[in-house]
Protein backbone atom coordinates (compact mmCIF):
# COMPACT_ATOMS: atom_id res chain seq x y z
CA UNK A 1 0.00 0.00 0.00
CA UNK A 2 1.45 3.27 -0.89
CA UNK A 3 2.01 6.04 1.63
CA UNK A 4 -0.40 8.89 2.56
CA UNK A 5 0.79 11.73 0.56
CA UNK A 6 1.72 14.64 2.46
CA UNK A 7 0.23 18.05 1.23
CA UNK A 8 1.41 21.14 1.67
CA UNK A 9 -1.46 23.86 0.98
CA UNK A 10 -1.16 27.91 0.29
CA UNK A 11 -4.16 29.40 -0.28
CA UNK A 12 -5.25 33.23 -1.14
CA UNK A 13 -6.81 35.27 -3.69
CA UNK A 14 -3.53 35.35 -5.52
CA UNK A 15 -4.23 38.45 -7.05
CA UNK A 16 -1.65 38.33 -8.81
CA UNK A 17 0.24 35.93 -7.70
CA UNK A 18 3.84 36.75 -6.57
CA UNK A 19 7.73 35.85 -5.49
CA UNK A 20 6.56 35.88 -1.90
CA UNK A 21 4.22 33.25 -2.72
CA UNK A 22 6.18 30.65 -4.73
CA UNK A 23 9.32 31.71 -1.70
CA UNK A 24 6.68 30.27 0.84
CA UNK A 25 5.94 27.23 -0.97
CA UNK A 26 9.31 26.31 -1.73
CA UNK A 27 10.15 26.57 1.91
CA UNK A 28 7.50 24.84 3.05
CA UNK A 29 8.29 21.71 0.36
CA UNK A 30 12.24 21.95 1.44
CA UNK A 31 11.75 22.76 5.07
CA UNK A 32 8.44 20.21 5.87
CA UNK A 33 9.03 17.41 3.50
CA UNK A 34 6.05 17.54 1.58
CA UNK A 35 5.51 15.37 -1.06
CA UNK A 36 3.71 18.53 -3.52
CA UNK A 37 2.77 21.89 -2.39
CA UNK A 38 -0.58 23.14 -3.69
CA UNK A 39 -1.66 26.55 -4.75
CA UNK A 40 -5.00 27.19 -4.06
CA UNK A 41 -6.71 30.23 -5.10
CA UNK A 42 -9.77 31.10 -3.27
CA UNK A 43 -13.24 31.08 -5.19
CA UNK A 44 -15.32 33.46 -3.04
CA UNK A 45 -13.18 34.47 -0.42
CA UNK A 46 -15.42 35.43 2.68
CA UNK A 47 -12.84 37.86 4.21
CA UNK A 48 -12.51 39.73 1.39
CA UNK A 49 -16.02 40.57 1.19
CA UNK A 50 -16.52 44.38 -0.09
CA UNK A 51 -13.02 44.71 -1.62
CA UNK A 52 -13.22 43.92 -5.56
CA UNK A 53 -11.73 40.69 -6.00
CA UNK A 54 -10.27 40.13 -9.87
CA UNK A 55 -12.38 37.72 -11.79
CA UNK A 56 -11.65 34.14 -10.43
CA UNK A 57 -10.50 32.84 -13.90
CA UNK A 58 -7.95 35.33 -14.57
CA UNK A 59 -6.77 34.24 -10.86
CA UNK A 60 -6.58 31.19 -11.90
CA UNK A 61 -4.72 30.88 -14.74
CA UNK A 62 -1.92 33.51 -13.47
CA UNK A 63 -1.45 30.62 -10.70
CA UNK A 64 -1.04 28.48 -12.96
CA UNK A 65 1.56 30.22 -14.67
CA UNK A 66 3.23 31.32 -11.87
CA UNK A 67 3.68 27.45 -10.47
CA UNK A 68 4.20 26.40 -14.12
CA UNK A 69 6.96 24.31 -14.65
CA UNK A 70 7.94 23.07 -10.99
CA UNK A 71 7.16 19.76 -10.62
CA UNK A 72 6.55 19.55 -6.96
CA UNK A 73 3.96 22.91 -7.28
CA UNK A 74 0.44 22.31 -8.72
CA UNK A 75 -2.26 24.86 -8.70
CA UNK A 76 -5.77 23.51 -7.13
CA UNK A 77 -8.86 25.00 -8.80
CA UNK A 78 -11.16 23.27 -6.39
CA UNK A 79 -12.43 26.49 -4.40
CA UNK A 80 -12.70 28.42 -7.64
CA UNK A 81 -15.26 26.07 -8.96
CA UNK A 82 -17.41 25.50 -6.10
CA UNK A 83 -20.40 28.57 -5.41
CA UNK A 84 -20.79 30.38 -2.79
CA UNK A 85 -18.18 31.60 0.12
CA UNK A 86 -15.00 29.28 0.76
CA UNK A 87 -14.11 28.14 3.56
CA UNK A 88 -11.39 26.37 4.81
CA UNK A 89 -13.13 23.42 7.08
CA UNK A 90 -15.09 22.59 3.51
CA UNK A 91 -12.36 23.03 1.25
CA UNK A 92 -10.18 20.34 4.18
CA UNK A 93 -13.15 17.64 3.56
CA UNK A 94 -12.57 17.10 -0.05
CA UNK A 95 -9.36 15.59 0.56
CA UNK A 96 -9.21 11.80 1.42
CA UNK A 97 -8.92 11.25 5.35
CA UNK A 98 -5.76 9.84 5.38
CA UNK A 99 -3.66 12.57 3.36
CA UNK A 100 -1.57 14.72 5.72
CA UNK A 101 -2.46 18.26 5.01
CA UNK A 102 -0.36 21.72 6.68
CA UNK A 103 -1.48 25.24 5.43
CA UNK A 104 0.88 27.40 4.53
CA UNK A 105 0.03 31.09 5.91
CA UNK A 106 1.77 34.37 6.61
CA UNK A 107 1.67 34.82 10.28
CA UNK A 108 -1.02 37.80 10.16
CA UNK A 109 -3.05 35.31 9.22
CA UNK A 110 -2.06 32.49 11.48
CA UNK A 111 -2.60 34.73 14.48
CA UNK A 112 -6.56 35.54 13.07
CA UNK A 113 -6.98 31.78 12.52
CA UNK A 114 -9.33 31.90 15.73
CA UNK A 115 -12.11 33.80 13.14
CA UNK A 116 -12.22 31.13 10.57
CA UNK A 117 -15.13 29.44 10.29
CA UNK A 118 -14.75 25.96 12.36
CA UNK A 119 -10.90 26.65 13.15
CA UNK A 120 -11.07 24.22 15.84
CA UNK A 121 -12.05 21.37 13.44
CA UNK A 122 -9.82 23.03 10.81
CA UNK A 123 -6.31 22.98 13.49
CA UNK A 124 -7.77 19.25 14.48
CA UNK A 125 -7.37 18.19 10.70
CA UNK A 126 -4.06 19.72 9.58
CA UNK A 127 -1.06 21.20 11.00
CA UNK A 128 0.20 24.90 10.17
CA UNK A 129 3.27 26.30 8.76
CA UNK A 130 3.83 29.88 9.31
CA UNK A 131 5.83 32.34 7.46
CA UNK A 132 6.89 34.98 9.93
CA UNK A 133 5.83 38.55 8.84
CA UNK A 134 7.08 42.19 10.71
CA UNK A 135 4.52 43.27 12.95
CA UNK A 136 3.17 40.22 13.76
CA UNK A 137 3.80 38.64 17.63
CA UNK A 138 5.06 35.50 17.50
CA UNK A 139 3.76 34.97 20.62
CA UNK A 140 0.15 35.68 19.03
CA UNK A 141 0.86 33.05 16.35
CA UNK A 142 1.56 30.46 18.84
CA UNK A 143 -1.21 31.33 21.21
CA UNK A 144 -4.03 31.15 18.16
CA UNK A 145 -2.40 28.14 17.12
CA UNK A 146 -1.40 25.78 19.89
CA UNK A 147 1.14 22.57 19.54
CA UNK A 148 0.28 22.02 15.35
CA UNK A 149 2.37 25.05 14.60
CA UNK A 150 5.25 24.56 12.16
CA UNK A 151 7.82 28.10 11.37
CA UNK A 152 9.00 28.34 8.11
CA UNK A 153 12.64 29.85 7.51
CA UNK A 154 11.99 32.37 4.61
CA UNK A 155 13.83 35.94 3.87
CA UNK A 156 11.38 38.64 4.68
CA UNK A 157 10.15 39.93 1.16
CA UNK A 158 7.86 43.12 1.55
CA UNK A 159 5.71 42.19 -1.20
CA UNK A 160 1.96 42.56 -1.15
CA UNK A 161 -0.97 41.97 -3.67
CA UNK A 162 -2.49 44.88 -2.53
CA UNK A 163 0.84 46.86 -2.98
CA UNK A 164 1.17 44.90 -6.46
CA UNK A 165 -2.78 45.91 -7.91
CA UNK A 166 -1.73 49.80 -6.59
CA UNK A 167 1.63 49.99 -8.30
CA UNK A 168 0.08 49.20 -11.44
CA UNK A 169 -2.95 51.02 -11.21
CA UNK A 170 -0.32 54.17 -10.80
CA UNK A 171 1.56 53.38 -13.85
CA UNK A 172 4.65 51.08 -12.30
CA UNK A 173 6.23 48.10 -13.07
CA UNK A 174 5.66 44.73 -10.96
CA UNK A 175 8.42 43.23 -13.62
CA UNK A 176 10.76 40.79 -11.15
CA UNK A 177 8.00 41.28 -8.28
CA UNK A 178 5.76 38.27 -9.95
CA UNK A 179 7.14 35.80 -12.38
CA UNK A 180 7.63 36.81 -15.90
CA UNK A 181 4.20 34.85 -17.50
CA UNK A 182 2.35 36.67 -14.84
CA UNK A 183 3.90 40.05 -15.72
CA UNK A 184 3.17 39.17 -19.47
CA UNK A 185 -0.41 38.35 -18.46
CA UNK A 186 -0.88 41.12 -16.39
CA UNK A 187 0.23 43.48 -18.97
CA UNK A 188 -1.81 42.02 -22.04
CA UNK A 189 -5.11 41.50 -20.10
CA UNK A 190 -4.67 45.03 -18.68
CA UNK A 191 -5.39 44.07 -15.16
CA UNK A 192 -5.59 46.16 -12.13
CA UNK A 193 -5.43 49.26 -14.40
CA UNK A 194 -9.26 50.00 -13.17
CA UNK A 195 -8.21 50.63 -9.97
CA UNK A 196 -6.00 54.32 -11.17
Amino acid sequence: MLPAVHRAILGGTFDPPHLAHLVAGEAAYRQLGVDVVSFMPAGSPWQKEGRAVTAARHRLVMTRLATGGVPYFETDAREVTRDGPTYTFDTLATFPEDERITLVLGADAAAGIRSWYRADDVLARCRIAVAPRPGTDRGAVEEAVGERLDWLDVPGLEISGTALRRRVAEGFSIRFLVPESVYRYVMTYRLYREER
